[in-house]
This record gives C-alpha cells, sequence and structure tokens, in this order.
C-alpha cells in the first residue's frame, strides 16, 4: 500500500504548478510547458496575495509591508522559478520561490547579505568566509548558486505534509535543473530547523543561531545540497521528479528549450534569509 507522501507525490501533476521566470530556457525534460503571459501574471498575484495573508497571520509583516490589496510583493519575484501548490478547489495552498544566477554571485547580491549576523561587527566576516566557502564548492562541483524564499502554506493546509511536499518538491525542481548547492535561514521555532535537518540540512560552519527582529524569531542559518539528501527522503525526491516531467510549466513569453536536463553551471546557495522558514506540519499556527 503506498503511503500517503507517495500518494500525494503520484497525484502531483494535477496540483502543482510551475511559473518559470522571464528570459528562462526550459529544459526538453519538462513536456507540459505553455507560454501564457496572462495566466502567468495571475498566478504570480495570486502568489503573492496567499503570501500577503500568510505572512500577516503569522505576525512575519505588518500591513504597511503589503501592498494596498494585501499582496507581499518582493524583487525576486519577477525572475524566479514559483511553485504553487492547488487545493481541491483550484485555489492556491502553498508557494515558494526559486532563484538561479547563472553567473556566480557576489555576497552583496545574496538575500543573506541583510541577515542580521552578516551586518554585526562580530560575525560579518564569518558569515562572509562562510558563504565564501560554499560558492567556491559550487564553482568546484560546476553547480548552480541560487536562492529560495517567499515559502507560504495557507491555514487550512497546516499540520499535513503540504510544507513537506513544498521542500521536496523544490529539491526535486533543482535537480531537473542541474543540483545546486543551499543556504536556508531557518527559524527555530516550531523546531523547524531540527526538522529541516532531519531532510538532510546541516548548520553553516561555526555560525550560530542569531535573532532577527524583523521577524521577531531566533533564526539557523543551513546549508544543503540539492543533488544529495536524508536517505528516508531520497527516493520521494527522485519519484516528485520523474512526475515533474508532467507537471504544468507556464511560462510568460516564447521560452527556448534546451536539450536534457538543464546544465550544471558555476553557482547557487539557496536562502530563505529573509523568511522565517517554518514548516506547518510542526505546529497549528
Amino acid at each position: 500500500m503506498l503511503s500517503l507522501l507517495e500518494r500525494q507525490i503520484a497525484a502531483i501533476e494535477h496540483r502543482l504548478v510551475l511559473l518559470a521566470p522571464p528570459d528562462s530556457h526550459i529544459p526538453s525534460y519538462f513536456g507540459n510547458v505553455t507560454s501564457d503571459e496572462t495566466q502567468h501574471r495571475r498566478l504570480v498575484t495570486d502568489m503573492q496575495r496567499l503570501r500577503g495573508s500568510v505572512y500577516l497571520q503569522d505576525g512575519a509583516v505588518t500591513r504597511h509591508d503589503l501592498s494596498s490589496d494585501g499582496l507581499h510583493e518582493t524583487p525576486e519575484d519577477a525572475r524566479s522559478w514559483h511553485l504553487l501548490m492547488r487545493d481541491e478547489d483550484g485555489g492556491l495552498s502553498a508557494c515558494i520561490w526559486y532563484l538561479e544566477h547563472n553567473t556566480l554571485p557576489a555576497f552583496q547580491q545574496l538575500r543573506a547579505q541583510n541577515c542580521p549576523l552578516s551586518r554585526s561587527y562580530e560575525w560579518h566576516d564569518h558569515v562572509r568566509r562562510a558563504v565564501a566557502a560554499e560558492v567556491a564548492l559550487a564553482r568546484l562541483e560546476r553547480v548552480r548558486y541560487s536562492e529560495v524564499g517567499g515559502w507560504a502554506v495557507s491555514e487550512a493546509a497546516r499540520c499535513t505534509t503540504e510544507g513537506l511536499m513544498m521542500i521536496l518538491a523544490t529539491f526535486s525542481l533543482s535537480r531537473a535543473l542541474g543540483g545546486a548547492l543551499g543556504l536556508a535561514t531557518a527559524t527555530v521555532r516550531h523546531s523547524s530547523a531540527s526538522m529541516l535537518q532531519r531532510l538532510g540540512l546541516s548548520k553553516l560552519e561555526d555560525i550560530p543561531s542569531y535573532y532577527d527582529p524583523e521577524y521577531d524569531c531566533e533564526m539557523e542559518l543551513l546549508r544543503f545540497d540539492t543533488r544529495r539528501s536524508s536517505p528516508k527522503y531520497h527516493d520521494a525526491i527522485e519519484m516528485l521528479k520523474s512526475r515533474l516531467s508532467a507537471v504544468s510549466v507556464i511560462v510568460p513569453e516564447e521560452a527556448p528549450v534546451m536539450a536534457g536536463a538543464g546544465a550544471r553551471m558555476p553557482g547557487m546557495a539557496i536562502s530563505l534569509a529573509r523568511e522565517c522558514l517554518t514548516l506547518p506540519s510542526a505546529s497549528a499556527a
């Protein structure tokens, strides 16, 4: 008998939608690609409204941080892949964005520069050196350097596998695009950081947890490699990756198609430095 997670993965093409960024090269691995600027724009707006609602309810933002119609907008929205999960009624229940850098970015180009530790006199150099080591490893192994953020799960989907599915799907998308190294900023609240470590993430070397006054929560910098994960979730990620070929991919304009999977290129570190990453299954917030 298939587990609940396996059943959800087997039907993922009916729920997951991928929004490709403008000017992206779509690997031929994806077999269900649609060019529709209007639909792409509408889904981005729906995603920003979901984020605004969730973040406001969680206390991560105030009403002044949102647009007049309740949207949570970030500069990365226009340049990222978006993973959107639909509920039974067709509305959005979860989202996350995945931003690839085509070249190795400087530390100042990463959202991680906004981490309080990065701005502190005591830890600034430590964080920069730790991230530089990740960039050097990405260069050596010729994988992308990317960032992830905008993670949100609707209240109705809390205490389900929805949060776990979004993280696993991000790993799967990254693998389909060639794999990447990663850096995540995760909240200690609700044991989220420890749960992520059970998925295969690890603490960034010699970097302590810290308090982020903007989000009023304790945080940790965690690094990971999307090509590798906890053995417990390896098969689920690979199963999800195989199902991505049938998932709907919507591009805002006609996009060139690449042969095979995404090429491995210098660069990537996934960072949620401006979002408090909380697995909803860890709490009933």
